[in-house]
């Protein structure tokens, strides 16, 4: 097992690994899970090979139970070459739900970013129908900046039209990280 790049009390951060699929799949293949995601619900092998090309992609963080070792989730975090503008996202195992495992891992990559990267604005985009992602988001110190309406789609209807979703912004810039911590 790789060491990690970042720890929370909970938590371990690290790259993916090709031997990441089965704990993978269990969050790729739940439609619940997947529903908000830029992308179909997995089947189980196309999961697994999703953690291997992952694997040498390091815009992804595996999020692993430290006391376990088992992968509970993903954090996508990118430089978008936007003046310091860094984006985040993540998706977590739903049977982890509801125990601050990802406002942990969120918290735990601003910090990191902030303290040890220099840089100097975090941003996240949110369907504006996805409430729980959103709570996170403002739970995590994100403000909302605007919503963006119908920019943008994920799923589409029985005729193959897209359903147009519409999508808030929130951010957090580092002085005001620094003056909340």
């Amino acid at each position: 097992m790789a060491d990690f790049i970042l720890e929370t009390e909970r938590l371990g951060l690290r790259r993916f690994e090709a031997s990441d699929g089965e704990d993978f799949a269990e969050i790729l293949t739940d439609e619940e899970t997947s529903y908000f995601e830029p992308y179909d619900t997995f089947t189980y092998e196309n999961a697994v090979k999703e953690a291997e090309k992952l694997a040498g992609d390091e815009r992804f963080f595996a999020v692993i139970l430290k006391d376990t070792g088992k992968l509970i989730g993903k954090i996508y975090f990118e430089d978008k070459k936007f003046f310091g503008a860094w984006e985040i996202g993540y998706s977590f195992n739903r049977k982890f739900w509801g125990n601050g495992y990802a406002l942990e891992a969120v918290k735990g990559v601003m910090n990191y970013a902030f303290t040890e990267m220099n840089v100097r604005r975090i941003y996240a985009e949110a369907d504006v129908l996805n409430t729980r992602s959103i709570k996170l988001l403002e739970r995590a110190g994100l403000r909302k900046e605007g919503v963006f309406v119908k920019s943008a789609y994920f799923q589409k209807d029985k005729n193959g039209e897209p359903i147009w979703g519409d999508f808030a912004d929130y951010a957090i810039l580092k002085d005001e990280y620094n003056s909340k911590n």
